[in-house]
């Protein structure tokens, strides 16, 4: 908790709850937004990217903004101050950050096509290939752009330590028969000239020790290759998350410069998103009707987990849920009422879960998600047409912009 002036206390991790002689409150910022909408807050994400930069000045290596976890490019100026650029997974995102970031921006894709590579030929630094036939395909026209015989663009090539180390098979690129990376079989005999770096993104959620594991599967492998002196960067993607209160960022440090040590590697990168984005922003919804059926109280919401959060139904996880009264809504057996709160759609499956709240929910209430800024508005479709959340941000100086609100138009304009 946050000490605020006037003796209000700060309860939720991005700060949009205030507490003061027993009452709690919404903050100004989330009571003023229409709903539904997502709202960033700039001040959690500063301390997000103060601790990436410290950790990344501390052990000597290049962090940038993974795109896919969140791509607010709004903020893409700030984030600037505090990393070394962006990576991305085509086109798309690369020229996303191209035109707002800056930096350097490292492509990754599971394969290419002809206009991928000549759209990202003048605006990657690094681009790495999933596959030695990728690269044998596209070899020759990268080797021939200006850009690569300058030494502006690096070519690597993305590697399976075939090392599983996390418990969701939907997330873990190192399951048998993974389209992701090219195995150390895979590997022989291919003709890497042009190659000057490897990369491997194994983790989801995790901490060092997976990394520590995770590594010694890619010496085991690859060590031979990562020692020759071709091969002058390794990055280590995504999935760490840096910026949880429990994570090791020391241990970190240290396997980053025993890595560099033991390969002689002029850079090492990583490729945080979650880190990056995690508790800094909230959903709002309203309760827009109460139904019961079967003893179950349903509350149908303003938002749809399989349109606005699909990873409450992919990963899958529970959100936190602050109630109209501020309080942090229960398992089931924590509480009097209890919910299934399910969205607008007409999915079956649309439930987010149930929850237990302090008081009643009535139609109109104000509901809050917290840590809805990563995985969301990334992932965000209009199926079946729902409402669209809009996007704010707080600022530090503490005034809210709402920088999009969406239309019928927008869905039209989607199907042509």
């Amino acid at each position: 908790m946050e000490s605020l002036p006037g003796g209000w206390t700060r309860i939720t991790q991005a700060g949009f709850f205030l507490a003061k002689g027993g009452r709690v409150r919404q903050a100004a910022a989330v009571e003023s937004l229409p709903s539904p909408c997502f709202l960033i807050d700039q001040a959690a994400l500063r301390r997000n990217l103060e601790v990436l930069r410290a950790l990344k000045e501390a052990a000597g290596c290049r962090i940038v903004l993974a795109q896919k976890a969140f791509s607010l490019w709004h903020l893409y100026p700030f984030i600037g101050e505090f990393l070394d650029g962006a990576c991305a997974s085509g086109p798309w995102e690369a020229q996303l950050a191209h035109d707002h970031l800056g930096g350097a921006i490292l492509t990754c894709a599971p394969a290419y096509t002809v206009q991928d590579i000549e759209e990202l030929l003048p605006i990657s630094h690094h681009l790495d290939f999933n596959s030695p036939g990728q690269w044998a395909r596209f070899r020759d026209q990268v080797m021939a752009h200006p850009r690569f015989v300058q030494g502006d663009l690096h070519c690597g090539l993305r590697i399976n330590p075939e090392c599983s180390t996390g418990e969701t098979p939907l997330y873990d690129p190192c399951a048998p028969g993974s389209r992701l990376g090219t195995t150390a079989a895979a590997l022989a005999g291919a003709n890497l000239n042009g190659i000057s770096g490897l990369h491997f993104h194994t983790l989801c959620e995790q901490g060092t020790d997976a990394l520590d594991a995770t590594l010694d599967a890619i010496d085991e492998k690859f060590g031979d290759l990562l020692r020759s002196p071709q091969i002058r960067y390794l990055n280590m993607g995504g999935g760490h998350w840096i910026t949880k209160p429990n994570y090791d960022r020391d241990h970190l440090i240290r396997l980053i410069e025993r890595t560099r040590k033991r390969y002689n590697l002029e850079e090492i990168w990583l490729e945080p998103g979650e880190a990056i984005a995690i508790h800094t922003g909230v959903l709002r919804a309203s309760v827009l009707d109460i139904v019961e059926s079967g003893g179950i109280r349903a509350a149908i919401l303003d938002v749809s987990a399989t349109a606005h959060m699909p990873d409450v139904l992919e990963m899958p996880y529970r959100p936190d849920v602050f109630g109209p009264d501020g309080s942090l809504a229960g398992l089931p057996a924590n509480a009097p009422h209890l919910y299934r709160l399910g969205g607008p759609t007409c999915l079956a499956g649309d439930v987010i879960g149930d929850y237990a709240f302090n008081t009643p929910l009535q139609i109109g209430d104000s509901l809050v998600f917290d840590d809805m800024a990563h995985y969301t508005m990334v992932k965000t479709s209009m199926f079946n047409g729902v409402r669209h959340p809009a996007i704010a941000v707080r600022r530090e100086d503490g005034t809210t912009k709402v920088l999009r609100e969406f239309s019928y138009k927008d869905f039209h304009a989607r199907l042509g």
